[in-house]
């Protein structure tokens, strides 16, 4: 490892996962088997490093230490193996950044329990702190405490462009200035997600926005309650569309709302900080909102019904007999149903509630079964219909169902193009357009190195497609599966899986 500005960044890094973990640099000095002044030149930058000390670092922390490098990381699959014993679904990305940004409402800590060490949470994190905000781990528990006063100024743009999550940071500021200036969201490559639905919402409540070639621009003189009709029934524009009623005395209407899981853990959420809020998962909601919030709260984040649905695909294609626990049911019944159509065989063996009292969860047991292609088109639909992060999921399943399967995945443009990657494994696909694919089964997959596309699902599709490969395949620069999904290596591995972590330098 060379370059001053790598050691010092890298250096800062451990620096501050060690004090988090409230570690000395003399405990993290036994952990490593070195002496304190070597912990103390490494986080000064003042150490060369090497791949080794950097992997005993990572373990130690309990952070791949190389991830923030500008190096990839990429890993080695050794596929056709059989996945055997218990996985348990963590709690949900898309939840935990939305109630990260409601934290925001809060003028007192907002401590959110057993929350996803991911990269997409690593980064809101940073805008966080950069505004000011108090941001504390205690293991996977994270407490947010606002400042009093939030520095714009000092806006980590570099962090807030790996995220789209940075668009819903709009409605809390909306309650701090008048006027202020978001830079364009990032994250996932997938073609024009336009944010013009959250102008269209917004602008009922008095808030004006220009549009520049980077960012926003966004005002308002005061804000009142209204009534509104979404221009499109998405996640975040709902999220936005409510924290913004959240803080505003009188009663909202909002019709036309997202009700799928992420929208309805914002919901709960609110709930508890004193926020009125009628009809909660269904498509209308009447949110009463306060003027001022500060209340000291503790939230237990749900499931995430998408990584579920990441090991039952890896499950299905591996003709593996594993059990999935915590599985939220609710938001994976049409998945479900579909795959049962096609043959898919599972029991559910428990039913239980999340531990924020709400979210019905089960524990099912996936066994190896026979699949036919379905007769009818997969598409995405707002919920309850096939979640659109769930979708890509059927592309790898279908490669082993007999006969011929269409994907329509209308929401993006370019996602089914990535999906043709999966031709690099041995799929037998035909992309009609950048919104359908056609995919003919069953394919024997076997192994290839594929560089991961830019995109969450896209890239966990072909690990997966690799996990039932045969032979070795290696997938480069796993960064945007990493944005997602908590310890995907190491718990693949702890079911059976074969991968080995390779590094770039």
């Amino acid at each position: 490892m060379t370059g001053t500005a790598n050691l010092t960044h890298i250096g800062s890094l451990i620096r501050n996962l060690r004090k988090e973990r409230d570690l000395t640099q003399s405990d993290l000095a036994r952990k490593l088997s070195t002496t304190q002044s070597v912990v103390a030149r490494i986080e000064n930058g003042e150490q060369n490093l090497s791949a080794e000390m950097l992997s005993k670092i990572s373990k130690a922390l309990d952070r791949d230490i190389v991830v923030v490098s500008k190096g990839a990381l990429n890993i080695q699959v050794e596929g056709g193996r059989k996945l055997k014993g218990k996985i348990e679904t963590r709690t949900s990305k898309n939840a935990t950044v939305a109630l990260m940004s409601a934290a925001l409402l809060n003028n007192s800590t907002t401590t959110l329990k057993n929350i996803p060490k991911i990269e997409e949470v690593y980064r809101l994190a940073e805008v966080l702190e950069s505004l000011g905000a108090s941001v504390k781990w205690h293991e996977n528990d994270l407490s947010i405490t606002p400042p009093e006063n939030f520095n714009l100024d000092n806006l980590n743009t570099e962090s807030a462009a790996k995220t789209r999550s940075i668009i819903m940071f709009i409605a809390p500021f909306l309650h701090r200035f008048k006027k202020f200036t978001l830079p364009e969201p990032g994250g996932c490559k997938l073609g024009a997600r336009t944010v013009r639905p959250h102008f269209y919402a917004l602008e009922n409540f008095g808030v004006k926005f220009q549009e520049t070639d980077n960012s926003y621009r966004i005002s308002h003189r005061g804000l009142k309650p209204s009534e509104i009709v979404l221009y499109e029934s998405g996640d975040t524009v709902t999220e936005n569309a409510i924290m913004t009623a959240a803080k505003i005395p009188g009663e909202t209407i909002i019709k036309y709302a997202s009700a799928n899981y992420q929208v309805q853990d914002l919901c709960f959420f609110l709930e508890s900080l004193g926020v009125k809020i009628e009809g909660i998962g269904s498509t209308t909601l009447k949110v009463n909102g306060l003027e001022e919030i500060d209340i000291p709260v503790t939230y237990h984040v749900s499931e995430d019904p998408i990584e579920s649905m990441f090991f039952l695909s890896s499950a299905i294609v591996t003709k593996s007999s594993i059990i999935i626990e915590r599985c939220p049911i609710d938001f994976l019944e049409v998945e479900l149903l579909k795959l049962e159509k096609m043959g898919f065989k599972y029991k559910i063996v428990n039913r239980y509630k999340a531990k924020n009292g709400k979210t019905d969860l089960v524990d099912i047991k996936t066994f190896p079964s026979s699949l036919k292609a379905l007769p009818d088109k997969l598409h995405s639909l707002p919920y309850p219909g096939l979640n659109p992060d769930n979708l890509p999921f059927f592309t790898v399943i279908a490669t082993q169902a007999e006969g011929q399967t269409l994907i329509h995945d209308w929401m993006y443009e370019k996602r089914a193009v990535y999906y043709k990657d999966l031709d690099k494994l041995g799929a037998d696909t035909v992309l009609m357009d950048q919104h359908r694919l056609y995919i003919t089964g069953p394919s024997k997959l076997r192994g290839a190195e594929v560089i991961c596309p830019p995109a969450l699902r896209p890239g966990a599709v072909i690990l997966i497609g690799m996990l039932a490969a045969s032979g070795v395949s290696t997938l480069r620069n796993i960064y945007s599966i990493n944005r997602g999904y908590e310890d995907i290596i190491l718990r693949l591995n702890n079911l059976g899986a074969k991968i080995k972590v390779l590094r770039e330098f």
